[in-house]
């Protein structure tokens, strides 16, 4: 049985998620239904000292939410997913064969529904944990299991769940089809006494003046190929109208299947480091922990520079210390070799 006060924060962050989730910039008085000082300006929302850990965008208060971190499945038959376009941070990995999933971690939103969700892996939990998150995953990999039932990170898992946090679409055919709600993260996370009000350490952001003032050779299109397979061929492109970069796969956009908003990004991160296949059905071990090369692109420019792992996070180094990132959104791309990357200067 949990407490009125236990009972009464999780109230209060629902209600703190579904107001991020639907991009509403009004922030009520939560102690009466008739009091409102109505939206903040723009102005205001600049000079806010307080900044989202994870994409170092501002916000009025400071942003208690726990970082929930979903394997989302990428096979051609999950497109389009769920929840993509909110993700704060989306880490891309191999997962089998040429097969890539994602690992999308949500702080300062959290969409309604995400999915189609997909097994573990050993790295997607050494991500997740690298971030204090709540993770979440619908089935697992033989030593992933053994990892998640030891209790070594709170985890909400579809094996357990399948049917009632987790819930089957009748629009595709399993495995693509699990998915889970917004109300049954907080559901779940009530059940096992998980705690949703510890936020991630926050990640290095470039002021305005900084961003201005980026240096790196401009370039064109990026391509990062896991396969000679075009189904698993990444694009990123750089929207200088929107100061945004897009992505597609296949030649079709990553949009959110939801509301078919694009997927736009303000960080592209390609890091090298080795993985091993593991096992007959293409399973790899990838290590997240030697550092190595990465490629950084940020407004429309790359920058050559290396990676390290900080407390669990892969993460941009440049010169030794944390590379900052523009404010906004970063999808990372965890690749064995550069070579697969091209782009054009």
């Amino acid at each position: 049985m949990f407490s009125k006060r236990r009972r009464t924060c999780i109230l209060l962050l629902v209600i703190g998620l579904v107001l991020a989730a639907c991009g509403d910039n009004e922030k009520e008085e939560q102690q009466t239904d008739s009091g409102s000082d109505g939206p903040a300006s723009e102005t205001e929302k600049e000079q806010s000292s307080f900044r989202y850990p994870l994409t170092g965008l501002p916000t009025e208060t400071a942003s208690t939410q726990r970082a929930i971190a979903v394997t989302v499945n990428n096979h051609p038959i999950a497109r389009p997913q769920s929840g993509l376009s909110q993700a704060d941070i989306v880490y891309e990995l191999l997962a089998e064969g040429s097969i890539t999933r994602f690992l999308a971690i949500y702080q300062s939103e959290l969409p309604e529904r995400i999915g189609p969700i997909r097994s573990s892996r050993d790295y997607f939990i050494d991500i997740a944990k690298g971030f204090q998150s709540l993770y979440i995953a619908h089935g697992y990999s033989p030593s992933a299991k053994k990892r998640l039932l030891s209790g070594e990170i709170d985890q909400l898992n579809g094996i357990q769940y399948d049917g009632t946090l987790f819930k089957r679409s009748s629009d595709r055919q399993a495995p693509h089809n699990s998915y889970i709600t917004q109300g049954n993260i907080v559901k779940g996370a009530e059940n096992e006494g998980y705690e949703l009000d510890t936020p991630p350490e926050p990640l290095e952001f470039l002021t305005n003046e900084e961003v201005e003032s980026l240096e790196g050779d401009q370039v064109g299109a990026i391509q990062v190929s896991y396969s000679q397979n075009d189904q698993f061929i990444s694009n990123y492109e750089y929207d200088q109208e929107n100061e945004k970069y897009t992505r597609t796969s296949n030649g079709e956009q990553t949009i959110d299947s939801e509301t078919e908003e694009p997927v736009l990004l303000d960080n592209v991160i390609v890091i090298e480091t080795e993985h091993q296949v593991m096992d007959s059905k293409g399973r790899r071990a990838i290590d997240l922990t030697s550092g190595g090369k990465a490629l950084l692109f940020q407004k429309g420019l790359v920058r050559e520079i290396e990676w390290k792992d900080f407390d669990g996070r892969p993460l941009p180094y440049e010169d030794g210390l944390p590379a900052k990132l523009v404010p906004g959104k970063t999808w990372i791309s965890i690749i064995p070799s550069l070579d697969i990357v091209s782009y054009n200067k």
